[in-house]
């Protein structure tokens, strides 16, 4: 658990999965990114995914709901899914809270492995809430995108995960930056796709952010060059980094990235030499 002032976060992770590293870096030569992240003989690397249980302002947040306890059966065609400490739920279960608890869900962006969480289909085959209480907020624009897909972006895109909320009256879409909680702001960092968002804590001096995607390990947030194949545009990420670097060196903030097996938690801090270098930090998972 960590503490940013008032703020109280705890990871879980909901999910690893084996995916093909050349995904995951892109433009990247295997040669370099296998220094950091080590592919098995089919190319296949280890990929984290975290959420984040948040209590801010007499709230119980949840930061992205994972792949959940149904995965689409199209995702499995090319990744091995594994929950190794069970679910999201399971995590939320071990801090003694129920779905029910949730008071605000908040979706990064509408990827399935971001959001396959929302929902769930019960036993009748009605797709439901899987946290009937809580808001549900993600960017206008990320929902556009999503309910609108091209070639390039309908695999990943599945409406279960969230017109069934927008329909009922749980998903509020946000237009722009904006503070969700009192020290809890989504503001909009753009690249991996239009309407991708970051989660920004701040409290009592102390900054933290939930990166996301963005840039999806470590090393692609201390390397501007570095990004995923999935970006939909990769020169806007480039430059939405460069951005945060900054902020996040400025302010000595604490970085939570999701999908890093390795540093889920970090801090950016510049070498002797000035060159931005990632530290990892230590964590424990709820």
């Amino acid at each position: 658990m960590f503490q940013i002032g008032d703020i109280e976060i705890h990871l879980i992770r909901d999910s690893y999965i084996l995916t093909d590293g050349g995904g995951m870096f892109g433009l990247v030569p295997r040669k370099l990114w296998s220094r950091y992240v080590q592919p098995d003989e089919n190319n296949l690397i280890v990929s984290n995914t975290l959420c984040l249980l948040v209590k801010a302002d007499g709230k119980n947040i949840v930061i992205d709901t994972g792949f959940g306890s149904s995965p689409n059966d199209n995702a499995l065609r090319y990744m091995e899914l594994f929950h190794p400490d069970g679910t999201l739920l399971d995590g939320l279960k071990r801090l003694n809270l129920s779905p029910e608890d949730i008071d605000i869900v908040i979706n990064t962006h509408l990827h399935m492995d971001h959001c396959n969480g929302n929902t769930y289909t019960d036993e009748n085959g009605d797709i439901k809430a899987t946290f009937p209480n809580a808001k549900h907020v993600v960017q206008l624009r990320e929902y556009e995108d999503a309910m609108h897909p091209n070639e390039r972006t309908r695999a990943t895109y599945l409406p279960v995960n969230y017109e069934p909320l927008y329909k009922s009256g749980q998903l509020e879409l946000l237009d722009g930056d904006t503070e969700i909680v009192s020290g809890v702001r989504g503001v909009v960092t753009p690249g991996h796709t239009p309407g991708h968002m970051s989660i920004v804590f701040e409290s009592s001096g102390e900054h933290a952010m939930f990166v996301c995607d963005m840039a999806s390990m470590a090393i692609h947030f201390e390397r501007l060059a570095w990004m995923t194949a999935y970006d939909v545009e990769p020169l806007v990420t480039l430059e939405s980094k460069r951005k945060w670097q900054q902020w996040a060196i400025e302010h000595d903030a604490l970085l939570f990235i999701v999908h890093d097996p390795n540093m889920p938690v970090a801090r950016l801090r510049p070498n002797e030499q000035g060159i931005p270098k990632m530290q990892a930090i230590e964590y424990e998972y709820s």
